[in-house]
């Protein structure tokens, strides 16, 4: 059970920023073992999470790419290392409530429609719901979450407006802004993902309570951790 907070203690505000991709296997475990790890410490952050946007195949084809293909091509991956990537992450979904569910001619499609439909998200208040049914759709749901008429069904999933969804995407008007944040991302050096990024607006206390935030992720995160020192292409 997580340490009681005393019946006086106000809530920590606590920022984090995920730069991730809705493709991503790791970045959902990210997540998952993130909401495991705060909720080992109950009612001591006040949680605002706001997703950015990354895209591991930036030049992935409209058609997109069997994904043993793609992890051959761009990485080297055998079918043997991709079977047991397969198996390690489909366990740590499952450990963590998330259905990984792998099949052959699984493909890896272009992400670019998906972060403009997440970029509105965020304005409608609803971000995490939706990254959150994109991650469902693409890895449990065996759906291209590079189709547009798919991508609406998901947002309406999500709780957000059909209608709206289907404009944002086919005028394209978040373009341009996810173009220049993913290009901020690569500024700040970020070339991996899941990367997590915290702030609070707390002095000495936040940081002692972000300490053991960060103690608890250690804990609860070390096959994220370690993935992360590995080659990309045993991740899929």
């Amino acid at each position: 059970m997580g340490q009681q907070p005393p019946a006086h203690a106000q809530l920590m505000p606590l920022q984090v920023d995920i730069v991730s991709d809705v493709v991503c296997p790791w970045c959902i475990i990210g997540y998952k073992q993130l909401m495991k790890a705060l909720a080992a410490l109950p009612g001591q952050f006040d949680v605002t999470l706001n997703w950015h946007p990354f895209e591991l195949n930036p030049r992935m084809p409209e058609q997109g790419q069997d994904l043993r293909e793609h992890l051959a091509q761009k990485y080297g991956t055998s079918p043997e290392q991709s079977q047991a990537a397969r198996t390690r992450l489909s366990a740590l979904g499952e450990a963590l409530g998330f259905t990984f569910d792998y099949f052959d001619g699984m493909r890896m499609v272009n992400t670019f429609r998906a972060h403009q439909l997440l970029h509105w998200a965020g304005e409608q208040g609803r971000q995490t719901e939706l990254k959150l049914a994109l991650f469902e759709a693409f890895f449990s749901r065996r759906e291209d979450v590079n189709d547009p008429g798919v991508l609406v069904a998901v947002a309406a999933r999500a709780g957000l407006d059909s209608a709206q969804a289907s404009a944002v995407l086919s005028t394209a008007r978040y373009a341009s802004v996810v173009r220049q944040e993913q290009q901020q991302w690569l500024d700040r050096e970020v070339h991996a993902v899941p990367t997590f990024f915290s702030s609070s607006s707390t002095a000495s206390p936040g940081r002692r309570k972000q300490k053991r935030l960060y103690a608890c992720c250690t804990r609860f995160r070390p096959e994220v951790m370690r993935a992360r020192a590995t080659r990309p292409g045993n991740l899929l």
